[in-house]
């Protein structure tokens, strides 16, 4: 009897793929060829990443810094303004509840700098003229504008001078005939100079010119007038009391005088005194910065729009331009994940790169143009450290896409593809 010896059947042998082991340092390697294989294009698209986080990184330090010269002005000039008036209460602008004594009443106040009063004078139609004539016709004759004014209200509403001298106490006191004039007051009359000591007629009376205006920083109704002592506007024209006071505060000290001038103007009802006061500058500071970065945030934004869409259109060109060479290194064994990586690598870099010479030109620009307004430079630090960054994301964002493509090609069809 023969034995039939039986051999074991062998399992089929099936081909294990390669197992890909391509290191990060490869990866940087391809996507660095692959950036400077076209680096004309390249330039062009960082560019584009270039221009949106430079008008980024500009218009945020532009914003901060001229948002701080607004409110440094606003604190120079109107956060020290206070104004007094009779309250309707306490009869308006017609009312009689300011006292003659209001500037030292306010002068004894911690925090006031300078205060004077102010009231228009009712010179019954009297014509002003310069000329000694009277002429029937009232040729050459103008009307303008009568003020009685404190001798310190020229220091609160921070008059200049064109030449000659502001009246003092001693002309109120006395009740002299004398006049100070608003520029356009003076080009009316013709009056240039007050070396020749010139005079004026307001009606009948002869008033002396001693001072001309050039200008003043509060209450530019007194451009246009001709402006007297009020002790001389009491005796000649009944004035029988000041229609407002003027202020000037220290920085930071608006809301107490705000609180105290009433008290002190008119201690028995401080309600029949309206106090026009300015608001606070840090709230003044944050609406004009948020005003400024929203809309300096919106142009910001639509330029790294541009500079995104600029990154991922040449990424999705170069996946397509490519196709072959993907095909080639999945059959080398490259897997998905290495595709994906490069070029996820090269749009990264091509926003990070924007983001750097973005950030460098967009505080060159601030430095810039604070150096032409003779501003002082503010900007918050993450701003400039934070653009590349920011670059760098939208890079990765944008390139997401065409590296999924260019991961999901099969690498048969993507060798077709590509001869």
């Amino acid at each position: 009897m023969t034995r039939t010896r039986v051999r074991p059947r062998r399992a089929p042998v099936t081909s294990v793929p390669t197992r890909s082991h391509m290191r990060g340092r490869d990866l940087a390697a391809e996507a660095v060829a692959g950036l400077l294989a076209r680096p004309a294009r390249v330039a062009l698209t960082v560019l584009g990443t270039v221009i949106g986080v430079g008008a980024l990184v500009a218009t945020l330090g532009l914003s901060k810094t001229a948002g701080s010269q607004i409110v440094g002005r606003f604190d120079a000039l109107s956060a020290t303004d206070v104004v007094i008036t009779p309250s309707t209460r306490g009869g308006g602008t017609r009312g009689l509840v300011l006292p003659w004594d209001a500037e030292a009443r306010l002068l004894r106040l911690n925090g006031v700098r300078a205060a004077g009063t102010l009231a228009d004078v009712n010179v019954r139609g009297e014509l002003v003229r310069s000329v000694p004539v009277n002429d029937p016709l009232a040729a050459g004759a103008v009307q303008l504008p009568m003020k009685a004014a404190s001798p310190g209200l020229f220091r609160a509403v921070r008059a200049r001078l064109q030449t000659g001298r502001f009246f003092d106490a001693g002309h109120s006191e006395r009740a002299d005939r004398v006049l100070v004039l608003g520029a356009n007051a003076a080009h009316r009359l013709g009056i240039t100079r007050v070396d020749q000591q010139p005079a004026v007629f307001v009606g009948d009376r002869l008033y002396d010119v001693i001072g001309l205006l050039s200008g003043v920083r509060r209450q530019p109704a007194l451009l246009g007038a001709a402006i007297m002592p009020e002790g001389t506007a009491r005796r000649e024209f009944a004035l029988q009391a000041p229609g407002l006071v003027q202020v000037e505060t220290r920085i930071g000290a608006v809301e107490l005088i705000a609180r105290q001038a009433p008290r002190a103007l008119s201690p028995g009802d401080p309600g029949l005194l309206r106090v026009a006061a300015p608001p606070d500058p840090r709230g003044l500071r944050g609406a004009v910065q948020g005003d400024l970065n929203a809309l300096f945030l919106l142009l910001g934004g639509v330029s790294l729009l541009v500079g995104a869409i600029g990154i991922a259109n040449v990424t999705l060109v170069s996946v397509l331009e490519r196709v072959g060479e993907i095909g080639l290194r999945r059959a080398l064994g490259a897997g998905k994940r290495h595709i994906a990586g490069q070029f996820l690598l090269e749009s990264t870099a091509m926003g990070l790169a924007g983001g750097l010479i973005g950030a460098s030109v967009g505080t060159l620009v601030i430095v810039g143009v604070s150096a032409a307004s003779t501003w002082t430079p503010v900007l918050d630090p993450w701003v400039p450290l934070g653009a590349p960054l920011l670059g760098a994301v939208i890079g990765l964002v944008s390139g997401t896409y065409p590296a999924l493509r260019a991961a999901a090609l099969e690498p048969v069809e993507a060798l077709r593809a590509g001869t």
